[in-house]
């Protein structure tokens, strides 16, 4: 069975180290510790002195002053590896973790996990090609030696760069290896490991290479994977569950977390917070269970981004400028039907399009499989129809040759109906009011990925004030943007009242529009 080696990496809080230390070896497992050489040295002696008993740790021979975006953390891993592969020969794994770091499964099912599965698991994602780095320097990281440290000697940093570009001082990449990026969060298996430790002492040109670029250690472990270890045995992905924020700093988890860290799909999580003693006590405990039966729901990142986007609607990506300078047409007319619930909408514009000579087109900004005709490509994804949003629909009523178009939106997409009520086209708005119990809300969460399918009644129950709150908020917005031409029908209305709102709206008879109110199991979930 698997046997791990921990690779930590730390430079704080002497007590919860040794407390992640005892838990981590308590399952049979081992860890190597490299406690930063600038940190306290007291702290150093603390951890040593109450793990020196326990045969499953061992320390890095040798502790190297880290500095974040510096060589000086991959030399720092490389010690602790070394120091692993020498005390425990039976290790079968090498699992990279930061003092942040706690498991999310217990050690049987992380055991099993990895007997069932002979791969590396590390990111692997091509330096050039992919889109792993968002922001900031792509090839200077490499083409450039960088010797300062942006955050403590950011002039000498940043005036060493310019000196540098003025002068076109440029170098090239060892011409046999091709640059890969990803999440310095890593498993590997003990074949890869003496691999790379074999390359590290017979390549010293490409070593001398790493250690000027920037940021090595999202670079260097993942570039020898690849050049090492067939593709096939590499899954690219890591086993540590992690999330960012829109500023890039990692998200925290505190006490009230452990439910859904177990529901993630990953054996370890960062970062977890210092203070969060329970969460730490309980996710010791269960690596030392025999726990098994975990259900993934996964929904992790899926709940944050729609957690973390509430309060920001209409301002997040503001100002737009979706072809302000043109127009659908001063003779046309834009029919929206707002609803949250789109099997609702779905089943009026149905009843609108066999009843009506008027066009009528589902959510074409929500969902890429809508119905559409061929337009010339624009069509294809959901990303060109908004960004060119108006003249997606100027080619939509010239293909329908007419001057008039219904279409349906989700009630969230404020931002569009601003922009179509400020056109020079006549725009209506016809909101459907629907009723939300909590099977549907719990439903709806599990359908657009904010809960996994088994996710727990206690997530789900905490989930659906957030969604009640937001569909009410999403109304709310809507209603007080003020937009003229705007009707309205409820749930709880009368078929009058729905159909005289519906008249209005499409400016058809009374007849017609009662015949669409009456639309069968209009409002039936």
């Amino acid at each position: 069975m698997a046997r791990i080696a921990y690779i930590l990496l730390c430079h704080k809080n002497p007590e919860a180290i040794v407390k992640q230390a005892e838990q981590l070896t308590a399952a049979g497992d081992f860890i190597a510790i490299h406690f930063d050489a600038s940190a306290s040295a007291d702290d150093y002696a603390t951890i040593t002195a109450a793990l020196s008993d326990n045969p499953n740790v061992t320390f890095a021979k040798r502790r190297e002053k880290c500095g974040w975006g510096e060589w000086s953390l991959v030399q720092a891993t490389l010690h602790a590896i070394q120091a692993a592969v020498d005390a425990f020969p039976r290790a079968s794994h090498f699992y990279m973790v930061s003092g942040d770091c706690m498991p999310i499964k217990s050690a049987e099912f992380t055991h099993q996990f990895l007997d069932r599965h002979d791969r590396d698991f590390i990111e692997c994602y091509d330096f050039f090609e992919s889109n792993w780095i968002k922001t900031g320097f792509r090839e200077e990281r490499l083409i450039y030696r960088h010797w300062f440290n942006e955050r403590t000697q950011k002039w000498l940093f940043y005036t060493s760069f310019e000196l540098q570009q003025k002068f076109r001082i440029t170098r090239k990449i060892p011409a046999d290896v091709k640059v890969m990026i990803g999440s310095q969060w890593w498993c590997l298996r003990r074949r890869t490991i003496e691999a790379m430790l074999d390359f590290v002492a017979e390549r010293k040109d490409v070593m001398r290479f790493f250690r000027t670029t920037w940021i090595p250690d999202e670079t260097f472990f993942q570039t020898l994977a690849r050049h090492l270890v067939p593709s096939q045995e590499i899954e690219n992905r890591t086993l540590t569950f992690l999330m960012f924020t829109d500023y890039g700093m990692p998200v925290t988890f505190y006490n009230d977390h452990y439910d859904l860290l177990l529901g993630q799909n990953g054996l370890f999580a960062r970062k977890i917070s210092a203070e969060a003693r329970d969460l730490r006590d309980q996710l010791g405990a269960l690596y030392a269970s025999d726990k098994m039966d975990f259900v993934i729901s996964d929904e992790g990142r899926n709940l944050f981004g729609f957690l973390a986007d509430r309060g920001r609607i209409g301002r997040r990506f503001a100002p737009r400028f979706w072809e302000v300078e043109t127009s659908l047409g001063r003779s046309r007319e834009l029919l929206i039907i707002a609803c949250k619930k789109w099997h609702v909408a779905k089943r009026l514009v149905a009843n609108i399009r066999e009843h009506t000579d008027v066009p009528a087109v589902e959510y074409l900004f929500n969902e890429e499989q809508t119905p559409l005709p061929d337009l010339g490509g624009i069509e294809t994804t959901l990303s060109k129809r908004g960004r060119h949003r108006r003249a997606f629909l100027r080619m939509l009523f010239d293909h329908y040759q007419r001057d008039r178009l219904v279409i349906c939106l989700d009630t969230a997409d404020l931002e569009l109906m601003r922009d179509f009520f400020s056109d020079r086209a006549t725009v209506r708005l016809l909101e459907i009011e629907c009723e939300f119990d909590d099977d549907y809300l719990a439903g709806h969460a599990k359908r657009v990925g904010l809960a996994g399918a088994g996710a727990s009644e206690a997530t789900i129950s905490r989930l659906l004030p957030t969604i009640r709150n937001d569909i009410v908020h999403e109304r709310d917005s809507m209603r007080d943007a003020d937009f003229s031409g705007a009707f309205r029908i409820r749930e709880n209305a009368s078929l009058d009242e729905n159909a005289a709102a519906i008249g209005q709206f499409l400016s058809v008879n009374a007849e017609l529009a009662m015949l669409l109110a009456e639309t069968p199991y209009l409002f039936v979930d």
